[in-house]
């Protein structure tokens, strides 16, 4: 009886660990943004990320705090840069380690028109669903 116990005990342990370290996946709202300014035209499903190939300035990725009126925000996050090549969908990983910050026209600068810039976290805590931008 204690045997059995013992292991309905240690199942539920296992069972609610799995459940909580669930929790903590992609609970932070992140977004890109280029100067101080969201890169996405609409924090929303169809919002659309576009930048022109002559762009300037830093490119971020910050925790931010969503209202109605405004984007707030708290804090830049570590990402990594990939390139999606218009062509052939090919995805180029820049040899850069984790930023916080990066000069955009370092990335433009191996980009063509139609390419996108992916933008990847490093943690599973952040969502960052507008992660690429288009380069027109």
């Amino acid at each position: 009886m204690k045997k059995g116990n013992g292991i309905t005990l240690m199942l539920f342990g296992i069972f609610t660990s799995a459940i909580c370290s669930g929790q903590t996946s992609f609970n932070s709202c992140t977004a890109a943004f280029l100067n101080n300014k969201m890169v996405v035209d609409a924090y929303t499903p169809n919002g659309k990320c576009v930048l022109p190939v002559n762009a300037t300035g830093n490119l971020t990725v910050c925790t931010v705090d969503l209202s109605p009126t405004k984007s707030k925000i708290i804090d830049k996050i570590p990402f990594r840069v990939a390139i999606r090549d218009k062509q052939t969908q090919t995805l180029l990983m820049l040899p850069m380690s984790n930023v916080k910050q990066v000069n955009l026209q370092s990335v433009l600068a191996k980009c063509r028109k139609g390419d996108h810039i992916v933008l990847l976290t490093v943690s599973n805590r952040y969502a960052l669903p507008h992660n690429e931008i288009l380069v027109q």
